[in-house]
């Protein structure tokens, strides 16, 4: 009875513990690889943006603005006398980069966002509506051709003697503001395969998704090339290759541990870490501060943290051999995050951090 009674509750939790264990830890294959050759492409061009309320460029310091004008004007058969061309002051109007990436499987007719930013001296964009701008790639052809109303996300306002403005004003975006003309020829795969890219190298990673996808879709089916790069075999027809993609891409697969990692912003005095990181015994003088780093178990000293600002203790942490007590600690004591940029670096290059740092 007893036996009988353990497998029937074991036949119970079984499916609860199939369907939760790998969705806590796992993710999709096409959120970790990519399929090689499928990327966006970037597109540029040259516009003006007209309508604006006296913001606009000053001509007499950005003549190309002017020019432009007189150009586009002549295309449309106005033909303005030298006298006039010389003295023109335009005050609506102003010269524009126009940026948009081309999304792989784009085809003539789809719409696309577009990110206009001012290359003059305009005060601001707002109210502005960009003129027809061809938009081309690195190989000079045309891709796109984007019009349209710009939206600004900020505000600002000028009195005499004063000024304020909110967010930034000299960029902002046309969504849908693309027409794409051309398309980019994408090819998913080359004959029976179809070769994926992980975003991040890993080997241990890509030994799991071949291990998945040989599981799951038949043994034989992908193969590893290196520590980026796996293939699949696929059928070649598309009628019958798009849902084997489909199907592929959502496949479940549990991603390597996280190695340990530090990243920091000069910048901003962001300091991040994951969990993994570790610091060894260490000792740490720069400039007035000084830090103590003890490792945990000593005989009658218990690990951790000391302070001293010349010679003074001023903190003591009881949380052991912990990286994030010590930037804690440093930013008590007003370190600025360039101190705590040289500490993490110094601490690396003596082997006393246990992590990869890296600066953004």
């Amino acid at each position: 009875m007893r036996q009988s009674g353990k497998n029937f509750l074991l036949a119970l939790f079984l499916p609860f513990f199939l369907l939760y264990a790998p969705l806590a830890h796992s993710e999709r294959l096409k959120d970790l690889a990519v399929i090689e050759g499928v990327r966006d492409n970037q597109l540029v061009g040259y516009g003006l943006v007209v309508g604006l309320d006296n913001s606009g460029d000053q001509t007499t310091q950005t003549p190309f603005t002017s020019q432009s004008v007189i150009n586009m004007l002549a295309q449309m058969g106005v033909n303005l006398p030298l006298d006039q061309v010389r003295s023109i002051q335009l005050k609506n109007v102003a010269a524009v980069m126009v940026t948009a990436n081309h999304p792989p499987f784009a085809r003539p007719g789809q719409t696309i966002d577009v990110t206009v930013s001012s290359i003059g001296n305009a005060k601001s964009l707002r109210g502005g509506t960009l003129l027809m701008t061809p938009l081309k790639g690195a190989d000079g052809q045309t891709y796109a051709m984007a019009q349209g109303n710009v939206l600004i996300g900020g505000a600002g306002a000028t009195a005499p003697g004063a000024q304020a403005q909110i967010n930034h004003l000299s960029a902002g975006r046309i969504p849908g503001g693309a027409t794409v003309e051309r398309a980019v020829p994408t090819s998913v795969g080359q004959g029976a395969y179809v070769t994926y890219e992980l975003r991040q190298m890993d080997f241990d990673l890509v030994s799991r998704m071949v291990e998945t996808i040989n599981r799951e879709m038949g043994a034989g089916t992908a193969q590893a090339l290196d520590g980026r790069q796996f293939r699949v075999f696929a059928p070649e027809s598309p009628s019958a290759r798009v849902p084997f993609m489909g199907r592929l891409e959502n496949l479940e697969v549990i991603p390597s541990p996280a190695y340990a990692k530090v990243v920091m912003n000069p910048r901003t005095g962001s300091v991040v870490m994951n969990q993994k990181v570790e610091i060894e015994a260490c000792a740490i003088s720069h400039g007035n501060l000084s830090v103590v780093v003890e490792e945990p178990g000593r005989p009658r000293r218990p690990g951790r943290v000391e302070l001293a600002v010349d010679g003074t203790s001023l903190l003591t942490l009881e949380a052991g051999v912990n990286l994030a007590d010590v930037v804690k600690a440093l930013n008590s004591l007003g370190a600025n995050p360039q101190d705590l940029l040289a500490i993490l670096q110094a601490m690396k290059a003596a082997g006393a951090l246990r992590a990869n740092l890296e600066i953004i």
